[in-house]
């Protein structure tokens, strides 16, 4: 049932870009695991070993102090309408600057250049493995909307309530690790 590849397939690609959630995965050395919903809209295929997505502010900044401190990042998306399937996405990941010229490169070739208030950073995965399993077991939803909360909420804070609460929330992960966040980009 389970099938590797060393790289995205222009199939699974549009299937990627089919998905409504995915989720993403990481940890650090002496770290606990994190993994987080991700809303589908927000994942774009680079090229057949690299993806990226554009990220929101949250609570927390664990995605970003892990990649920081390890690198190490599975994606997983599952079909929970259609027809069955899980892929996982296992490689290296990085954080991209919200102040960089490649995060402004990224953001007009993929993104329409329009960041939603709140985008914080663009998470890449340089894959060395996609794999796909049956997802028999996944149960079928019918997807209503996306929620529009987080983008209201941060519209409400403005680009100076932002930095603020990622002075306050998101610069180390809930293990005191470094997100970065606040530095400044390499350019």
């Amino acid at each position: 049932m389970a099938e590797q590849f060393s790289e995205i397939s222009g199939e699974l690609a549009q299937w990627i870009s089919e998905q409504k959630i995915f989720f993403t995965a990481t940890a650090a050395p002496n770290s606990r695991v994190n993994l987080s919903p991700r809303e589908g809209s927000a994942l774009r295929v680079l090229d057949p070993n690299s993806v990226v997505y554009l990220d929101k502010t949250g609570s927390g900044n664990e995605t970003a102090a892990h990649l920081k401190a390890d690198g190490r990042m599975t994606i997983m998306l599952c079909s929970v309408e259609g027809p069955p399937r899980i892929l996982r996405l296992f490689g290296q990941g990085r954080v991209i600057h919200r102040d960089s010229n490649e995060y402004d490169k990224i953001l007009q070739a993929r993104y329409e250049g329009t960041a939603p208030p709140g985008a914080r950073q663009i998470i890449h995965l340089r894959l060395d493995l996609a794999q796909t399993s049956c997802g028999f077991g996944v149960p079928l939803f019918s997807f209503e909307r996306e929620r529009d909360v987080l983008v209201r909420w941060a519209a409400g804070k403005g680009e100076a309530g932002i930095s603020a609460y990622w002075a306050e929330k998101n610069q180390t992960s809930i293990d005191g690790l470094p997100t970065g966040i606040l530095d400044a980009p390499e350019q």
